[in-house]
């Protein structure tokens, strides 16, 4: 068969490339371990707004990526076309939170891994990574930052406000100030000592302090 020949095979000639066997298999542990990673996900997300689209495409990317490999390895023309094919796909959907591209990368490589042949590696890997972001995601420190929103009508609470935060909170650092005629904003990045917020009522009774909110704050969304 010369070079003309090799790319002019038939299309049924590609039946027997793959057997069913290998595909069954390949995915149904892809569907298995992209149902494991999304279950890591729902236990694992922290983020503002809980995507179930996103979750359920974890366990879809798993599988075709698996089935992209399967392919791939299979035929060498395919994998040509494939490679080309591939490189105009442009992706629109902006992700929010990094750990979105974690799971996005790790449902991926999962599935070309399983393609692949390295079944106990991606076992191995899958269970082990699974556990490390679990883990993590389990320590919650009480030192999260919050955001202190005061509005006053006059400039001399803030004194008082001053000195009530650094009896009642671990630290306090004021982060903008906005003065208007009547009106003064004080904006404080803070880190209380436990869960106990009750000092924002004690806050609010100050003399001249007219609004208190108290929002966590994680570097992107404030609520």
């Amino acid at each position: 068969m010369d070079f003309y020949d090799f790319f002019r095979l038939d299309i049924f000639d590609n039946l027997a490339a793959v057997s069913f066997t290998s595909i069954l298999i390949s995915l149904s542990l892809a569907f298995f371990i992209g149902v494991f990673i999304f279950w890591i996900y729902t236990h694992t997300y922290s983020g503002v707004m809980y995507s179930t689209s996103f979750g359920v495409s974890i366990v879809a990317l798993t599988m075709i990526s698996t089935v992209i490999i399967l392919a791939v390895t299979s035929n060498v023309v395919l994998s040509l076309g494939m490679v080309g094919a591939l490189s105009i796909v442009r992706f629109r959907t902006a992700v929010k939170d990094p750990m979105d591209i974690v799971f996005l990368f790790w449902s991926i490589t999962t599935g070309i891994v399983l393609a692949a042949g390295f079944i106990p590696l991606a076992l191995a890997s899958t269970v082990f990574i699974g556990c490390m972001l679990y883990m993590f995601s389990q320590r919650h420190s009480i030192t999260s930052p919050y955001i202190l929103m005061i509005i006053g009508s006059h400039s001399e609470m803030e004194k008082v406000v001053v000195a009530r935060l650094k009896k009642d909170v671990k630290k306090a650092v004021i982060k903008s100030k906005t003065v208007s005629p009547g009106s003064i904003e004080l904006n404080f990045e803070v880190r209380l000592k436990d869960e106990d917020t009750s000092f924002i009522e004690e806050l609010n009774d100050i003399n001249g302090v007219e609004r208190v909110m108290l929002v966590s704050y994680n570097g992107d969304y404030m609520g």
